[in-house]
């Protein structure tokens, strides 16, 4: 069963194609992790947080992650990670476009 991961957590920065430049390796090796099928970026600076929405291939998986990456954040000094994974409804979601990737 496919679950998304919703992550955010206090960044300062730097945003858009700065931090694309700086998380471009840190993206690669997301491509990387089991049953990872994708990631949505997420991030605003005017309430000083980023984090990203993703598409997992099992709650397992998923959780398994989540607690490696808010050890990884954690270790950068980021003091709260807030994670949470959620079961998609894909009919419902198929029916606004939502496009699943059979993993």
């Amino acid at each position: 069963m496919q679950v998304i991961l919703q992550v955010d957590f206090p960044y300062q920065g730097p945003w858009g194609d700065e931090m694309a430049s700086a998380m471009e390796e840190l993206a690669g090796s997301i491509n990387q992790e089991p049953g990872f099928i994708w990631k949505i970026w997420t991030e605003n600076p005017s309430t000083q947080k980023a984090g990203g929405i993703y598409l997992f291939a099992s709650p397992q998986q998923a959780q398994a992650y989540l607690e490696k990456h808010s050890a990884r954040l954690k270790s950068f000094g980021v003091p709260e990670v807030r994670g949470e994974i959620f079961a998609v409804n894909n009919a419902l979601s198929q029916l606004n476009q939502a496009q699943f990737i059979n993993k």
